[in-house]
């Protein structure tokens, strides 16, 4: 016969200073239990506990990296409405005007490009570094 599987029906309280909780529960919040009594289980009956880490650089890094490509996406979504009123303006008069247009649009995307290129190596930098200090 199969061994029948018990309820937890036990209990077990404990009274905990605030500091006492706010570290239990900084805790808790690291890890990738979804219950509280569950973390307490593991931590009492000596199970492993996978704590989930985040290095606040790299969180840093990869937030200046989502708002570079959103001024990538309005760069080009720029160059895109540039580009279809010059091909539908082929020929006329206004042909010369969006010339005109594209190039200050040129002028003011350089910079902006430029300013991208030197970010993207400064974290090039900083990410080869690490590497460098995890390998020694």
């Amino acid at each position: 016969m199969s061994e029948k599987e018990e309820n937890r029906s036990r209990w077990y309280n404990i009274r905990l200073k605030p500091d006492e909780y706010r570290l239990l529960n900084g805790r808790f919040q690291k890890t990738q239990f979804r219950k509280l009594s569950e973390y307490m289980r593991s931590v009492l009956l000596e199970k492993p506990v996978t704590v989930n880490y985040r290095d606040k650089a790299m969180d840093d890094v990869l937030e200046e990296l989502v708002l570079l490509r959103r001024e990538l996406n309005a760069i080009g979504n720029n160059l895109n409405q540039a580009m279809r009123n010059i091909n539908a303006a082929h020929g006329d008069a206004d042909t010369r005007l969006w010339m005109n247009l594209m190039s200050i649009i040129n002028s003011k995307l350089e910079p902006s490009i430029a300013q991208i290129k030197e970010r993207m190596n400064q974290y090039a930098d900083i990410w080869s570094q690490k590497l460098k200090a995890v390998k020694a």
